[in-house]
Order: structure tokens, then C-alpha cells, then sequence
């Protein structure tokens, strides 16, 4: 199967093509329901009912879980639309707000799930709960908050200023990196102030106020970064080449980086290499794998001493070990543990199955990682291959 390409068709019918396990992350934007008319055929989105969408996502889904490895992520962002009347105008296109183009009602729409005209049809939470039935663990609701939203002239509600991203995943243990995506800690508190009001806050809530000193469960180990919170501010851009909404580069980012390895993965069965790192006596800094015990134990590096480690943070990052066997051998030295490398990793494997207008392909392809996508549509798969070629004019994919 070649990477690094786009296929030019319909998704379940391009992906039964490919191997079982053979990517590491999916992150992907589906057409929403009842929004907007593609002009292609046997485009998805323009169902009658909700149930029929649901019901042709969840297969889409179903393809997209075998093609993902065990130990593989799902990024599902999904936007709503509201129940209308037939022929009414849905929501309006403009550039500057990063909408989507304005689209007719439908009328071949039927009412269906009790919905009734100016109800909230609720598409995000219906297909997250379908997958969920379907077999997906879903670890997590992200809201996409937008500090410039696409204006609405309605007076009886507020103005829509979110999209939902669903975490999900095939197996309750899953490849999670939690340090790739910190975010800087914005209280005292967090950065491990020792004031009076932090050590009384400390005492009423349990939470040591220096996370260098105790573990804290919440913070990493240099208490100046924190786990990345699922409220992410993001504006919404329009693509200069696309004439439709497009996925924003930095919401894809945060998810290619929590999903793949940076360091990449074992040539010989795709595994993802984690992160090592130095001691940590404050706060949780999230392990590559999750719920993985111990990286540090994995390398036999743990009880080593010497001035190489006693330099790092709390928490650093001071190297990359594999989690499979292939290509590493323990090999005598004077520090015991070392690893020679006969082997080394390739970057990991990132899909979309609705590729539009190749954001994920980019911004894949600008953090090292390979990317496999498929489109509908003709007119996008080569505004697709002309944003490749200047990301690789701009980008070059490198072997770790």
C-alpha cells in the first residue's frame, strides 16, 4: 500500500483495499448532515433521515477501525445543523468567518427522531454514541471553541460558537503522547508558587502547591506546563484555494501529536516507539503509552546515576525506546541497558478518509508522519495534490 498519496474515491470502497492495522491515527472531518450539497455523486450528508446518515457513517467507521491499529486513535469532529423547514436557507458562506457555503433545505428530508422544526438535531452526540454501540471506546468529548463564529441572525437562542471533537479508540490501551500537547500553566499555583494562598488551597484540596515536591496527579513535572485541557480556542480558517470550509491546520495538529509518535514506529510490525524520561518526584507528565507503568523501567535506565541524568528536569524527555522487540538487542556497557538500534523507526501513518481540501495531509506530512487519505471528489483530489507539492517543496519527510 503506498503512503503518502491521496485515492481518489469512495472511502469504504478505497479502504477494503487496504491491509488491516496499517495506520496509527485517524483524524477527519465527515460532511455534516443536511449542510451542504458537494455536487458529487454518491456523496455522503444529504440523507433523508438522521438514522440513514448515522447508519452510513457507522460503516464508514466500521472500515476505518480495521484499516487502524490496536493501539490507534480516532479524532472525529463533528458540527451540528438544526431541523428546517423544507427549501428554507441553512447556514451562509463567508471567508472571513471560515463558514461553510450556504446550502438550500432539503426536500426530501423527512421528520424522523421526533424532531421537530427548530429543534437541534444533536448529529455530533447521535454519531458518538452509534460508534459506541458499534464497539469504539469513547474517551472524550473535546469542544472547539470559535473566537470569531460564523455570524447567525437568529434572537431566540445564542449564536453557535462550537464544534465537538471525539476522542475514541479501539482498545482501552492506546497509544496517548500527553507531552507533545502541554500547554503552559496560567496560574501561580500551577507553577508551583508557595504563597500562603496556594499552601492553604493545597491544604483544603489535598494538592501539594509545588508540584516538585509531591505528586500531584494533575500537573507535569516542571510546573510550568499542565496537561492540555479539552476546551481548545481555536479560529476558524478558510483555505484560499477551497471554496468550502476547511479543517483549521492547528486542530489537526494537537491530534497527529497525542496520536503518533514523534519518533516514529518499528519498520518491521509499526509499533510505536515512547518517550523516556527523566525521574519525576512532582505531578504526572502522561505517559506516550497509556496507561503504560513504567518507560523509564521498560529501558533499565531507572536506577541508573551519573551526571548525564542528574541534569534533566523533573519529568524531561531525555530519550525514545520501542515497545516491540524487532530490530533492539540489550548489549553490554559500562552503562547497563543500552540500546543498539539495528533498526531504526519511520514516521507513523495518519488517515482521513474524507480528505477534502488536504489539511490533514499537510499538517501530517509538516510533523514528519506519513499520511493516506481518500475524496469523493475529482476537483479536490487535485487542489489535494497541488497543496502537496508545495508542502513537500516546503517540508521534507525524514527516517528518525
Amino acid at each position: 500500500m503506498e503512503t503518502d498519496k491521496v485515492y481518489h474515491g469512495d472511502c469504504i470502497n478505497t479502504m477494503k483495499l487496504w491491509p488491516d492495522g496499517c495506520v496509527h491515527c485517524c483524524v477527519t472531518s465527515p460532511p455534516y448532515w443536511a449542510l451542504r450539497d458537494y455536487g458529487t455523486e454518491g456523496q455522503l450528508g444529504l440523507e433523508k433521515t438522521p438514522e440513514e446518515y448515522i447508519e452510513k457513517m457507522v460503516a464508514v467507521f466500521q472500515e476505518v477501525k480495521r484499516v487502524l491499529r490496536d493501539d490507534g486513535t480516532l479524532w472525529l469532529n463533528m458540527g451540528d445543523s438544526y431541523a428546517t423547514r423544507a427549501y428554507s436557507d441553512s447556514h451562509t458562506f463567508d471567508p472571513k468567518y471560515g463558514g461553510r457555503n450556504r446550502t438550500r433545505g432539503y426536500p426530501n428530508r423527512q421528520k424522523q427522531s421526533g424532531l421537530k422544526h427548530k429543534d437541534l438535531c444533536g448529529m455530533p452526540w447521535r454519531l458518538a454514541f452509534a460508534l459506541q454501540a458499534d464497539g469504539w471506546y469513547l474517551r472524550q468529548d473535546i469542544i472547539w471553541h470559535k473566537p470569531n463564529p460564523m455570524p447567525e441572525s437568529v434572537r431566540d437562542r445564542c449564536t453557535k460558537a462550537h464544534e465537538y471533537i471525539f476522542l475514541m479508540s479501539k482498545k482501552p490501551r492506546y497509544y496517548y503522547d500527553a507531552e507533545a500537547i502541554k500547554e503552559e500553566s496560567v496560574s501561580d499555583f500551577g507553577k508551583g508558587a508557595t504563597g500562603r494562598g496556594q499552601q492553604e488551597y493545597a491544604k483544603a484540596s489535598g494538592i501539594n502547591s509545588n508540584p516538585q515536591q509531591d505528586h500531584s496527579g494533575w500537573m507535569g513535572g516542571d510546573g510550568n506546563t499542565r496537561n492540555k485541557r479539552s476546551v481548545w480556542t481555536i479560529t476558524p480558517k478558510p483555505y484560499s484555494e477551497a471554496h468550502f470550509a476547511t479543517f483549521p491546520p492547528d486542530l489537526v495538529e494537537p491530534c497527529i501529536k497525542a496520536g503518533t509518535s514523534e519518533k516514529g514506529c518499528c519498520p518491521a510490525c509499526g509499533a510505536p516507539w515512547v518517550r523516556m524520561r527523566a525521574p519525576n518526584k512532582g505531578g504526572t507528565t502522561g505517559n506516550s503509552w497509556h496507561d503504560h507503568s513504567d518507560d523509564m523501567g521498560k529501558g533499565n535506565a531507572k536506577k541508573q546515576s551519573g551526571a548525564e541524568f542528574q541534569t534533566y528536569e523533573a519529568g524531561a524527555t531525555i530519550g525514545w525506546q520501542p515497545t516491540c522487540k524487532h530490530g533492539t538487542e540489550v548489549t553490554e556497557s559500562i552503562l547497563p541497558g543500552t540500546l543498539t538500534i539495528h533498526n531504526k523507526p519511520v514516521p507513523c501513518v495518519v488517515l482521513d478518509p474524507f480528505m477534502g481540501s488536504g489539511t490533514v495531509a499537510e499538517v501530517a506530512y509538516s510533523l514528519n508522519r506519513h499520511y493516506l487519505g481518500c475524496d469523493i471528489s475529482g476537483e479536490y483530489i487535485e487542489l489535494i495534490n497541488k497543496r502537496m507539492v508545495k508542502a513537500m517543496s516546503e517540508f521534507a519527510l525524514l527516517e528518525s
